[in-house]
């Protein structure tokens, strides 16, 4: 299967986007003084994004992806770390759907 110019050219638009706003956000934070309450608000992000993402997926899904969700917002808070959490997830909606 050949790769498609324009897809190509729209994967690479997308990277840069998403590179440009990650770069914008540390560029913009460093004007932000970090009080507690903006402290709380991004320790808070990461499990507010986790159900931003696997909260629709969820809903539409059966079983695998309940179990899914749970088991990354139980590793959310257990692990404290994004990576782990979402790879737990991963594997146990494999898992689930291969029983």
């Amino acid at each position: 299967m050949a790769l498609r110019p324009e897809v190509l050219v729209a994967i690479l638009a997308m990277a840069l986007a998403s590179y440009l706003c990650r770069a914008g956000g540390f560029f913009l934070m460093r004007f932000v003084p970090i009080t507690p309450r903006v402290e709380a608000a991004l320790r808070a992000l990461p499990i507010a994004l986790m159900g931003a993402i696997l909260g629709p997926v969820a809903s539409n899904g059966g079983p695998a992806e309940w179990a899914g969700l749970a088991i990354a917002v139980l590793g959310m808070k257990l692990l404290r770390n994004e990576f782990l959490a979402v790879l737990a997830a991963l594997a146990v909606v494999a898992a689930v759907r291969a029983l």
